[in-house]
């Protein structure tokens, strides 16, 4: 790869390829009424259904060039006939992607779904899985998604070792319902809402179900679900390393699971992990790892939420992308520390705007997708149409 002192053509030559790779899937459940766990704040013009939701991810897609997929969530997005929905999506300019299910909002939950003591719960929230293989297949979605919020908040509230057993158990079978083609993703969150311990609490913990199960079940790794101060771009680096980083979820946070956009916290940290990612090939031809946004937008609006979080990934991308790879090794071999050092910060200091400006250009699309949504009259348009019924938020 060329150094980021390089300029015009030449740059856009080397970096267009990895932009051209990159498709950032958008979830539902952004487009809805979301927000802290104290206050939701309904906005106008938000979608009703799962169609509207749709038609507003279309509109990402449209101005981005890059969100060409929309991840359900099950049940909120149930549907009588999902080839319908799928085939409403693709009239739109998007398909549908992931599959996520939900066993974390059912009162019969309070103690765990799958890891639930109660055998009758465990078959519950294992059918439920298994509900959403059926739906993938309706959909001709490739990925399912989990992630559990099982767990305990007391010492010997339940025997630590046996809640694995169960969760294994459960993986099992869902797992031997997946199609040739299908996968599934294996998400870990540290804490919350379990305060003692969580059933799949790290990246480790997913590998390791991951590995038993076989090659169809990958690691999800959600950028907002670790401890401050925890090295991602290492787990990153390492799940490539075997294979088994299967998608990412997209968000920030400043203390905890705050779901802000993308890189607003720390966008120094995404430029890193997609350091690692181009490193270990993820942005390769051949390569099935997914990327994902996981964000629930509480005060800015949802759609411009949503391109502005793509801008993000796409800039941090670009400039992992101008990282002179060949100087970078040659720094490292020769153990020149601050060297190394400033190959990775030349590029992170480097603007890109004007060359992802130019990039869209040359796709037809506007060099500043905000300002062509803000002035493309979808937002009045939707708050003027989308009067009455139910709008769509946590829970629909």
């Amino acid at each position: 790869m060329r150094p980021p002192t390089d300029t015009g053509n030449v740059i856009m030559t080397d970096i267009s390829a990895g932009l051209n790779a990159l498709a950032i899937e958008t979830p539902s459940w952004a487009y809805g009424n979301s927000g802290t766990r104290f206050k939701v704040f309904a906005q106008e013009g938000v979608p009703r259904d799962p169609f509207e939701k749709l038609a507003d991810a279309a509109q990402v897609h449209a101005f981005t060039g890059a969100a060409p997929t929309v991840a359900l969530h099950i049940p909120w997005d149930r549907v009588e006939d999902y080839a319908g929905l799928a085939a409403y999506a693709e009239e739109r300019g998007v398909t549908l992607g992931t599959i996520n299910a939900n066993v974390f909002q059912d009162d019969d939950y309070m103690l765990g779904s799958v890891t639930n003591p109660d055998p009758r719960v465990r078959r519950k929230a294992t059918d439920h899985l298994l509900e959403c293989v059926d739906i993938m297949d309706a959909t001709g979605s490739r990925d399912l998604k989990l992630w559990f919020s099982d767990g305990t908040n007391y010492p010997g509230q339940d025997d630590i070792r046996a809640r694995q057993e169960r969760l294994a158990e459960a993986l099992q079978e869902v797992y031997a319902r997946l199609g040739d083609d299908q996968r599934m993703l294996l998400e870990y969150k540290f804490f919350e809402p379990a305060f003692y311990t969580t059933d799949v609490p790290d990246w480790g913990t997913s590998l390791l179900h991951c590995l038993a199960l076989g090659p169809k079940a990958v690691v999800c790794v959600d950028t907002g679900h670790h401890a401050p101060g925890t090295n991602i771009e290492f787990i990153v680096a390492q799940l490539l390393r075997v294979g088994r980083l299967g998608a990412f979820d997209f968000n920030s946070r400043f203390y905890a699971d705050d779901d802000l956009m993308v890189g607003a916290a720390d966008p120094f940290q995404l430029f890193r992990i997609m350091h690692e990612v181009v490193r270990g090939g993820g942005l390769d031809a051949d390569s099935e790892v997914a990327f994902m946004l996981d964000q629930c937008h509480n005060i800015e609006p949802k759609i411009q939420g949503q391109i502005r979080s793509v801008m993000n990934v796409q800039e941090a991308t670009a400039k992992a992308l101008l990282i002179d790879t060949a100087a970078l090794k040659a720094a490292q071999d020769s153990g020149d520390v601050l060297g190394a050092n400033a190959v990775l910060m030349d590029a992170y200091n480097t603007d890109v705007r004007p060359l992802l400006a130019e990039w869209r250009e040359a796709k037809g699309l506007a060099g500043d997708p905000i300002a062509a949504y803000k002035a493309s009259g979808y937002l009045e348009k939707i708050s003027a149409e989308r009067v009455g019924g139910n709008q769509a938020g946590w829970g629909a």
